[in-house]
């Protein structure tokens, strides 16, 4: 299939748009280069060992959205793109819900207009919400998101349901998926932050690189093994791949929308992931043990069932493995993707 990957030079997308090439799809990147760099699609094309067709397009922007669906023809699209930073969301709602709405309905109005009807969303775990049971599963209501970045997933997600059911033949796919992390084994593309990375491992990255001085680890006297923070952290490559398995599904889905958690369905507390980086990096990292930081839950994690049963799909990659990437990538690569 012939599949519009919108924000595909970002960090999920452009590992997604390796999947596809690989899984025999043809990906065309659209990216509004806001939280990405063009140089990413060069390394793409690289690692592909052919051309990967790029568009720097803001699909807020409906006229130039409807443009690119007219001059071109599309099978699927895999929507990335949007603002994704919590705490920023907080700081700055209009623009986190402006954004990523806005830009969805310019998306599924060309869809609509030149008949694209099968659609893999980029949700988020954020969807559960506080109140959710662990493990997360995909059949919990009511969906209430305690950021506007993950009530604009609980929105989008609202939206796709509706359209399908009013557009004969739509099949959306909703992938919620929880702490991506590592890089492609290459070591050519990884998580490159803009600023102060939010997530932790691209922090550990960068303490390991000598960018930052250490890491704060917030709240040691949760309710866990060890008493800091416990999640479900996926190799961004399984991520990818879970992509491709949806998309391929897509057509033989027994419903018009259908939710997946992609995660491993079991949690790794932050200390868990610091010590396995630094087994990856071969020194102890300085951190100090902090405050808790509002809003952060004890421990949560997937339930990936339906996933490996509906799409055959299960992670295959280790902690290890994903801080041993996570370094090979950053150490190559200290400063990030370069500007040009």
């Amino acid at each position: 299939m012939r599949v519009l990957v919108t924000g595909g030079a970002g960090y999920i997308g452009s590992h997604t748009v390796l999947s596809l090439v690989e899984a025999g799809h043809d990906p065309v990147v659209v990216d509004s280069f806001v939280n990405a760099k063009p140089a990413v699609v060069a390394r793409l094309e690289r690692l592909a060992g052919r051309p990967v067709p790029a568009h720097r397009l803001d699909l807020t922007d409906a006229a130039a959205t409807e443009r690119l669906f007219a001059e071109q023809d599309f099978d699927a699209v895999i929507h990335f793109a949007a603002l994704k930073a919590v705490g920023e969301s907080v700081a700055r709602p209009l623009e986190y819900y402006r954004n990523n709405l806005d830009a969805t309905f310019s998306l599924l109005a060309a869809m609509a207009a030149h008949d694209v009807r099968r659609f893999v969303f980029s949700s988020s775990a954020t969807v559960y919400g506080e109140k959710a049971p662990v493990p997360y599963q995909e059949d919990y209501e009511p969906l209430v998101s305690a950021s506007p970045y993950g009530q604009t997933k609980v929105m989008i997600e609202r939206v796709l349901t509706d359209v399908a059911a009013v557009h004969p033949g739509w099949k959306v796919a909703l992938l919620r998926y929880f702490n991506p992390v590592g890089a492609h084994p290459s070591g050519e593309i990884g998580e490159d932050p803009q600023g102060i990375p939010n997530n932790l491992m691209p922090f550990l990255a960068q303490v390991a690189v000598g960018r930052r001085d250490h890491v704060t680890v917030f709240g040691g006297d949760y309710p866990t093994a060890d008493g800091t923070c416990e999640r479900d952290y996926i190799h961004v490559v399984d991520l990818a791949a879970g992509h491709v398995a949806a998309l391929d599904h897509l057509d033989t889905m027994s419903t018009d929308v259908r939710a997946f958690n992609l995660g491993t369905g079991s949690g790794t507390s932050v200390l868990e992931l610091l010590h396995a980086f630094e087994r990856a990096v071969g020194h102890d990292l300085p951190y100090e043990i902090g405050p808790r930081r509002a809003g952060d839950l004890p421990a949560f994690w997937a339930d990936p069932h339906r996933a490996r049963t509906e799409l055959g799909w299960s992670p295959t990659r280790t902690i290890d493995d994903m801080c041993a990437d996570t370094w090979r990538w950053q150490s190559a690569n200290p400063q990030g993707f370069p500007e040009a």
